[in-house]
């Protein structure tokens, strides 16, 4: 039997344990009913379990993340109403693992899946777009409707797991060298067209234990991530603000670009996430960053008028990146959904004052849909006759292969 949920190698011959699909379903059981995001649970469950090998360790990984992508999907076949009982998941996944190539053990708690007529139940799911793709109805209608086609294609491929993208750290080295160095810790690793700084892993492993991780020689970040730094066009000794800032990574990439001159003052509301700035800034040898926690609209006021260049990453409804975080589509809602386009408005209409005139500033996200991304634009360089876009650049993943992101550039003309 197969089937688009799983496109990886036949597993037929690969042996299940017990143990390690216990651990599965108690991650699922946190993910679905505590709010929490599948990479920290999946992370959490490693780390307590230090002495599972690597074969173990990526297949509790990857078939976390695949379940959580095909939830729907599954549980159509199922043919059951959604349940985080031990029984029900024992079964969901004896659905998964048989569709996915595994040989079922006899176990008993595998026992029921036998009774399950999954050939005669994925046909029908394959009739039904959002039971096909697995996805929220709410979700698949407004898509569709922003989009149109497109989006038949767009869901198709963030279905797909992701690759593992790094960015080369200039500032220490170049791409080829790093590529040299990484196959020595026996990382290996493909070039990405159009793309002068990135390199894409070949196999999937965890490469922050690696000597040139700590060295600060690279930074995990997709090459669609990348391209928000070449498109602020910066040189070195501008002042730079990125007033979303987040964990950094585009701030790192500009310090880079930069070559370590000037000032890049990184704002974000969460202290952590600058704290976490500040290590990752050291590790890549970065001295120009300085950090600031965004407590109230006076730090906007106090940086008036200041930037050669103003990053505004905004927060979005992360459609662009499904790929990698597969539960975003299971925790947002339509109001969720309309609420961030509130706040996107108002952090660009807000924020935008730390521009000079003569400046530019860019407006990102990592959704897909125009209502987050030229509608927001639009309505802003309507509003605003100060401002004008000059350029915008859609990256969708059905024609990039990456992950979906959306720039804009503004100047202030007066």
């Amino acid at each position: 039997m197969s089937d688009p949920i799983v496109k990886q190698n036949d597993h037929s011959r690969l042996r299940l344990h017990p143990n390690l699909v216990k651990a599965i379903t108690e991650a699922l059981r946190v993910i679905f009913s505590e709010g929490k995001y599948a990479d920290s649970v999946v992370r959490n469950l490693l780390k307590s379990n230090p002495k599972w090998g690597a074969n173990d360790r990526r297949m509790l990984a990857e078939t976390t993340y695949e379940v959580v992508r095909w939830w729907r999907k599954l549980w159509s076949i199922y043919d059951q109403e959604v349940s985080l009982k031990e029984y029900p998941l024992w079964n969901l996944l004896g659905i998964y693992f048989t569709i996915s190539g595994y040989e079922l053990p006899g176990w008993n708690e595998f026992k029921g899946v036998k009774d399950i007529p999954i050939e005669e139940r994925l046909k029908y799911v394959e009739q039904h777009r959002s039971l096909r793709e697995s996805i929220p109805d709410w979700l698949d209608e407004l898509a569709y409707t922003e989009l149109g086609p497109q989006w038949e294609k767009e869901i198709h491929i963030l279905n797909e797991q992701a690759p593992v993208i790094i960015r080369t750290n200039t500032l220490k080295g170049s791409l080829h060298n790093l590529r040299d160095i990484l196959k020595k810790e026996d990382v290996e690793t493909n070039m990405v067209k159009n793309h002068p700084d990135a390199l894409e892993l070949v196999v999937r492993k965890n490469i922050f234990q690696t000597k040139s991780f700590h060295n600060g020689l690279f930074e995990v970040q997709d090459s669609s991530s990348q391209e928000v730094a070449y498109f602020m066009n910066v040189t070195p000794g501008m002042r730079v603000i990125d007033a979303c800032a987040g964990g950094g990574g585009k701030s790192l990439h500009l310090a880079a670009l930069m070559q370590n001159k000037g000032r890049i003052v990184a704002l974000d509301v969460h202290e952590w996430k600058l704290k976490e700035l500040q290590k990752r800034a050291a590790r890549a040898g970065v001295s120009m960053i300085e950090t600031r926690v965004l407590e109230s609209v006076k730090a906007v006021k106090r940086l008036e008028k200041t930037a050669d260049r103003l990053l505004l990453d905004v927060p979005c409804s992360g459609l662009g990146v499904l790929r990698r975080n597969p539960d975003i589509k299971w925790k947002l809602t339509l109001d969720t959904v309309n609420r961030i386009k509130i706040e996107q408005y108002e952090i660009l209409s807000s924020y935008s004052r730390m521009l000079k005139t003569g400046g530019k500033m860019v407006y990102a996200t990592c959704s897909i849909l125009p209502s987050e991304n030229e509608g927001i634009v639009d309505k802003f360089t309507a509003e605003n006759k100060s401002f004008k876009k000059i350029a915008e650049k859609k990256i969708l993943p059905s024609q990039s292969g990456s992950d979906g992101f959306y720039m804009a550039s503004l100047e202030r003309v007066e």
